[in-house]
């Protein structure tokens, strides 16, 4: 079992396991040619394919949208981040699945509008995966200039490989968490979901 094998052996089976999606390869691939700074593909695109790889699905099935983060402070106007979600559109222009481009500068501004609790301005991209609702989430990978892969895992692999959900109450509502939770083990029932804690 993944989960349980030193790390460097597990990054060689996230590795693995991500490269069986296409779709995903290609959006790191494109997305390197962006020159995006502090950019990351993230959150579910990554431990889907895990999940779908394990439990014998198609690489890429049930994946609804590749997220792409990047960390620009430098300009904060929705402008600035349009021209980059532009620029997105026509290089991912004939993928055929939508990818979500954000700059984590930003999320301080809309996000207590959208969740209802206020978030703190992000310091960077990897400060922005730290907050996701589940632990699981927490994880990202980019192409290295040297064609290696960066990968990003503040709370290890073994929870993404075992098939664990678990809460990462910091800055998500649990709501948040379980409509999440509940989206996620039907369409993977071989899913353990840990409960929001009290």
């Amino acid at each position: 079992m993944l989960g349980r094998l030193p790390l460097s052996e597990q990054l060689d089976g996230l590795r693995s396991m991500l490269s069986q999606n296409e779709i995903l390869t290609d959006v790191m691939a494109r997305a390197a040619t962006l020159d995006l700074p502090g950019w990351y593909v993230t959150a579910g695109c990554l431990f889907q394919t895990v999940w779908n790889v394990a439990t014998g699905r198609p690489a890429a099935n049930a994946i609804k949208d590749y997220d792409l983060f990047y960390f620009d402070d430098g300009d904060l106007s929705w402008d600035a981040e349009d021209a980059v979600i532009k620029a997105g559109r026509a290089v991912f222009a004939d993928l055929p699945a939508e990818v979500e481009i954000r700059n984590e500068a930003r999320v301080h501004l809309w996000y207590e509008q959208k969740f209802g609790v206020p978030c703190p301005p992000h310091t960077s991209t990897e400060a922005a995966i730290d907050r996701f609702a589940a632990t699981t989430c927490c994880l990202g990978v980019r192409l290295a200039p040297d064609g290696g892969w960066r990968v990003y895992a503040p709370h290890g692999l073994s929870d993404v490989f075992n098939l664990v959900v678990r809460p990462n109450p910091v800055l998500a509502p649990r709501e948040v968490y379980e409509t999440k939770a509940a989206r996620w083990k039907s369409e993977w029932p071989e899913l353990t979901v840990l409960p929001w804690p009290n």
